[in-house]
């Protein structure tokens, strides 16, 4: 068994591609050479700013030999059919079969192809695999017809410590690489992979993107607990630096006393979009006048250089930022509500100050189902919670949306909720982003939400597929976690009805759209508790109820369903459900009507059927009685107590008895069964 070291060298990748590139890369070589029947024991990719590398180890010297059939015309084919046949496979008439194929003979070339030596393969795959790399944006250069990420300048491709010389656009590929851009930029030879390990960590690379992503975090870390301080390092962020480095070297700069009265939020924004820097913070989460950058030098004079240099860089991105900041606070941020008309919404939808004016519309009937909120301050909230999108900050950092609302607006004196409000309308953004629970921030959020999920549907905009342009899937599930996190008791109906049309496009708030969202809005209340680790079926038992549009209330049946599915008692009546549900459904069929009617006591001869009908008049009284009493919980015990008078009536009563009149009584009442159980959910939904 041999091993493939394969590098392709570059200009520089940008860093959210690297790590898909290397993937493919994988993904693409591991399907080539499994067509060509080579399989490899195992198969790792790494991606840096300048290199993709594959090493694939426990690859075969050659393929192994394969048996071939291919099928011909009929044995008493024209003699010019059957020529062409043996020609294409070059084979004589005595050395193909004949074989039986339904009412005919015909003809069978068996052929016996042996392996290829696998650099020979190599050679044919690699090049077409390479090449396949499916980037987000390609370019060509020169006069090369090859479409990459960015322009190629070095191939290395080694198989059992041999050159591999695949032709790649204008390269050739040998056995050859470079070192660190700075510190080793001339060629290196490598034999094989613990060469090419061994030479680039003494060139200061590391091309391994695992090792650079631990390292750098051990970095920010060290640095930090120096300081007595802990980095602000989410995954995203260090997949970036991860991507710009291949020698990573931790250095710690200094925030000028001067930018601290700055909101940190922006302070963070600049470190992190415009310089990708390491935040540091205090034991308390309050931003230190500290950051870690990481260098991809190991400078002579430990780094003093490179930090001067990077403070003196920051000290200029904060100057804007600070300039922003007080430029914004010198006006008010009502004087911004009025430039809303600048903005376009949507172009059937209206401007920004018209979707405000709907939104102000919608606040009565929305506060009134959302516990200690106050129309006045939800009303402030809603006429501001835009305004900021006009501000100098958040045109330069559009990522602070409604976070620089709450600083402005507690600028101008308003309420603290009102402030809250307004940053955190936007929440929540997925299903791991906090939901807000301040009564005035989950008011205005679902007014928010509503208004751009009704109106995007008015207007005939739908999710589609894959395709969510206008993110209305994550609106959707944003106005799901308001309600159930925070228990509302919201008509949707109501509220849908109570949505002002759209300011351009006449189109109407009618049932149809009604009913369109609900079961949009259920097919995302789904996919909400399957994550949660529902199952599916009991989602859609309780769906199949009509007219439920209380998300509290369904979620409290699909509870208590499972609950009741669960226990003994539960699971053995589901199947005594299914069984009745079935006799009934089969003879209604064959008899052409339903058995809806009450049964008659007086066709009654055995206490089996009496106890039956009995308990079924008890418990569906005081199962209704509990439903609208919203104790689904209570509901589905009382269902539970069926169990044993309906196992005893399947062992003791023969429901299709000789007499046509008991036949239909007790079908009736088997239907009594399926309609009790029924009522609190579509059993008939429930598997297994």
């Amino acid at each position: 068994m041999a091993e493939l070291l394969l590098e392709i060298l570059s200009e520089e990748i940008p860093a959210r591609m690297q790590r898909r590139g290397a993937e493919e890369l994988k993904r693409l070589v591991v399907e080539a050479l499994g067509q060509a029947r080579i399989a490899a024991a195992k198969v790792d990719a790494f991606s840096g700013p300048r290199r993709l590398t594959l090493i694939a180890e426990g690859i075969p010297a050659a393929q192994p030999s394969a048996r071939i059939e291919k099928k011909g015309p009929r044995s008493d084919a024209p003699a010019a059919a059957i020529d062409g046949f043996l020609r294409s496979v070059g084979l004589r008439r005595d050395q193909v079969e004949e074989r039986e194929a339904g009412k005919a003979k015909v003809l069978f070339a068996v052929l016996e192809q042996p392996g290829r030596p696998t650099s020979a393969v190599l050679l044919d795959v690699l090049p077409a695999a390479i090449a396949g790399i499916a980037w987000p944006k390609s370019m060509r250069w020169g006069s090369n017809e090859l479409h990459w990420v960015r322009p190629l300048h070095h191939v290395l491709c080694l198989f059992d410590g041999i050159c591999v010389p695949l032709k790649l656009g204008h390269l050739t590929a040998g056995e050859v690489t470079v070192g660190h851009r700075f510190h080793r930029p001339h060629q290196i030879i490598v034999k094989n992979v613990e060469d090419y390990r061994r030479y680039l960590d003494a060139a200061k690379v590391m091309f391994d993107d695992d090792v650079r992503r631990r390292l750098i975090r051990a970095e920010a870390e060290r640095l930090a607990a120096a300081e007595g301080l802990w980095p602000d390092l989410d995954d995203a962020l260090l997949d970036e630096i991860a991507g710009l480095v291949e020698w990573p070297v931790g250095l710690i700069g200094r925030i000028d006393d001067a930018f601290m009265d700055v909101p940190p939020e922006v302070l963070r924004a600049v470190m992190r979009k415009h310089q990708r820097y390491v935040a540091l913070r205090r034991k308390d989460g309050s931003l230190a006048p500290r950051f870690v950058l990481i260098a991809n030098i190991a400078a002579p004079d430990g780094g003093k250089s490179i930090v001067a240099g990077n403070e003196r860089v920051l000290r200029a991105r904060f100057a804007d930022a600070k300039f922003f900041w007080d430029q914004d606070r010198a006006k008010p941020l009502r004087a911004n509500v009025l430039r809303l008309e600048e903005i376009v919404f949507h172009a059937d939808i209206g401007t920004l100050a018209e979707k405000v004016y709907r939104m102000e519309i919608m606040i009565p009937d929305v506060v009134a189902c959302v516990p200690g909120a106050v129309q006045a301050n939800v009303a402030n909230a809603v006429r501001l919670c835009k305004a900021d999108l006009l501000s100098g900050m958040v045109g330069e950092f559009p990522e602070l949306q409604g976070v620089m609302g709450r600083y402005y607006a507690r600028n101008a004196g308003e309420p603290d909720d009102v402030g809250d409000a307004i940053a955190e309308h936007y929440a929540p953004l997925g299903p791991n982003d906090r939901c807000p629970s301040a009564p005035t921030s989950v008011a205005v959020a679902l007014i928010d939400k509503i208004y751009t999920l009704v109106s995007m549907f008015a207007v005939g905009i739908r999710p589609t597929g894959s395709k969510d342009p206008f993110a209305l899937r994550r609106a959707g599930l944003g106005i799901i976690r308001l309600i159930v996190e925070n228990g509302l008791r919201l008509p949707l109906k109501k509220i849908i009805f109570g949505v002002p049309k759209p300011a351009r496009k006449l189109v109407a708030i009618d049932d149809s759209l009604v009913v369109e969202l609900l079961a949009f809005f259920a097919e995302r209340l789904k996919v909400h508790l399957k994550e949660m680790g529902v199952r599916h079926d009991l989602v859609a038992a309780v769906f199949a109820l009509t007219g439920e549009d209380d998300l509290v209330r369904l979620i409290a049946r699909v509870e208590a369903l499972s609950a009741f599915v669960e226990s003994d008692d539960g699971a053995n009546l589901l199947t005594a459900y299914r069984r009745a549900a079935n006799i009934v459904r089969i003879e209604e069929k064959k008899d052409a009507r339903r058995y809806s009617d009450a049964p008659d006591p007086n066709l009654y001869q055995l206490d089996e059927e009496r106890a039956l009908a009995g308990e079924l008049a008890v418990v569906s009284t005081r199962s209704r009685t509990l439903l609208n009493a919203e104790d689904f919980r209570g509901a589905m015990a009382s269902l539970a107590t069926l169990r044993r008078p309906v196992d005893t009536f399947f062992d003791k009563v023969t429901v299709n008895s000789s007499d046509p009149n008991q036949r239909i009584n007790r079908l009736c009442l088997l239907a009594q069964i399926r309609d009790a159980l029924d009522s609190a959910a579509d059993f008939s939904q429930i598997e297994g």
